[in-house]
């Protein structure tokens, strides 16, 4: 039994349970489940507490990544720790926030990233190649979001994959685009302050700065989509 080797009423903390426990089924299993692998096991959970910015893990059977994550230590003597995260679903793209003990533990998802290339679009998703396997990926338009304001055909990306199937993108932090059109250049204007609005060959729509002309390219924050300067 898992309470055996402690005395009666003695209680458990979460950690010691947790272990107890796969120790147990290691031993129903016939140990199979030994010392090595359970510490192994063990290594690869992930403490609220220990989540930061940017930081990949599992909930609920559903990768997330964190955005935002602030520790919230009582003055009460006896309090309990807690972390409140923002935090990217990422299937859904969906951005929430919620509440955990430091103590709870995140398992680490099954998650790989490999390079592929942007085709195209169409009626049945966006299209990418693979450029290890040269297997044709398809991503729907929940899966993509708002990535194609960045996207030309050729355009090398990072495909997400959860658990072997594709899930999204992660695009680079700047992206070069032509200008497709904008207002003439105002002569005198060499590096003035002011702004124009300028489409680019995605049909995304930026403010640039007063000289630069059609024809150009220029470098766009993924993140901000806004002109990051001159390609």
């Amino acid at each position: 039994m898992i309470s055996e080797g402690f005395e009666s009423g003695q209680t458990l903390s979460s950690e010691e349970y947790f272990t107890l426990y796969w120790k147990e089924v290691g031993i129903t299993v016939g140990c199979t489940f030994g010392p090595q692998l359970l510490e192994d096991f063990m290594a690869a959970l992930i403490d609220a507490i220990d989540v930061k910015r940017k930081t990949l893990f599992e909930f609920e059977n559903t990768p997330f990544y964190c955005l935002e994550a602030d520790v919230n230590t009582p003055t009460a003597r006896g309090g309990q720790t807690l972390v409140r995260l923002k935090m990217r679903n990422l299937l859904t793209n969906a951005v929430f926030e919620k509440t955990f003990k430091a103590s709870d533990k995140f398992k680490e998802p099954d998650l790989q990233s490999v390079q592929a290339s942007y085709l195209y679009s169409d009626g049945d998703g966006s299209h990418f190649l693979d450029q290890e396997s040269y297997e044709t990926l398809t991503l729907n338009g929940q899966m993509v979001g708002d990535a194609l304001d960045f996207l030309i055909e050729g355009a090398l990306i990072e495909l997400r994959k959860y658990n072997g199937n594709p899930i999204g993108l992660e695009l680079p932090i700047f992206v070069e685009l032509d200008v497709a059109y904008t207002e003439p250049a105002v002569r005198g204007d060499s590096s003035g302050g002011g702004t124009k609005t300028a489409r680019l060959q995605t049909g995304l729509e930026i403010r640039v700065p007063l000289f630069i002309k059609e024809g150009e390219k220029v470098k766009v924050s993924t993140e901000s989509r806004e002109f990051a300067g001159r390609a």
